[in-house]
């Protein structure tokens, strides 16, 4: 990478309120490294260090898509959840853009159970079949039971096996999801602030997790070397 872009992207990456840290009673111990120093009590980042990273997860992104995998992108916390789904959806990827539902990796063949029974239930309402199948009461419970399934599903309907690769934004938020990817073996891509813990991530970003402007970038970026994948 040219200077000039190196110089572009950290100043995107400025502009985007990615440099600012939590408060340093907050700080995990292996983001020392990446703290330049502070101001009004908040840390900064040293973007030069996250922009590396961030050409190293890019490139992991890239490999993925070329090799024909599957990445899940997660993150349900309230400030980006719609910024995750939509840069998944634009990956056409699966998203968990709200709670983690326990087992999805550590426990997914009962979780393929409940897509397919999603997608059967659903598949015969649109056709009319459970209305000749069964009772009105019985169509009613049927049809509470595909919109539970249907919140609860969200963003992984299409998940036919294990994802090959976790990205996931802030991992101290989605631990849950992090420690079924790793006891699985599945590496995780993730873009987290300095509250979390490094060692969370085989390819970690380290910035702004709680930033829409910088997740949004980030996310960007990402996708961007998804979709570069694709076509090589």
């Amino acid at each position: 990478m040219t200077t000039t872009a190196t110089g572009s992207q950290i100043t995107r990456l400025f502009d985007s309120g990615a440099h600012f840290a939590q408060v340093k009673s907050r700080r995990h111990p292996s983001m020392k490294p990446f703290i330049l120093g502070a101001k009004a009590r908040v840390e900064i980042i040293d973007l030069a260090k996250t922009e590396t990273q961030l050409e190293a997860a890019k490139a992991a992104m890239t490999t993925l898509a070329k090799e024909g995998k599957n990445v899940l992108f997660v993150g349900g916390k309230k400030e980006i959840s719609d910024i995750v789904k939509n840069a998944a959806m634009r990956a056409h990827q699966p998203y968990v853009a709200g709670r983690w539902l326990g087992g999805t990796i550590s426990n997914f063949p009962e979780i393929k159970k409940r897509i397919d029974r999603l997608a059967d239930l659903s598949g015969k309402r649109a056709t009319g079949e459970l209305a000749k199948l069964y009772t009105k009461l019985e169509v009613v419970r049927l049809s509470r039971e595909i919109e539970r399934l249907s919140e609860r599903l969200d963003g992984i309907t299409e998940l036919a096996k294990r994802p090959d690769a976790l990205l996931v934004v802030d991992t101290r938020h989605e631990a849950h999801a992090v420690k079924e990817a790793r006891d699985a073996g599945i590496p995780v891509i993730a873009i987290l602030g300095s509250d979390c813990n490094l060692a969370d991530a085989a390819y970690p970003v380290v910035a702004n997790d709680s930033s829409r402007e910088t997740v949004a970038f980030l996310l960007g970026e990402l996708v961007t070397a998804f979709e570069k994948g694709k076509v090589q």
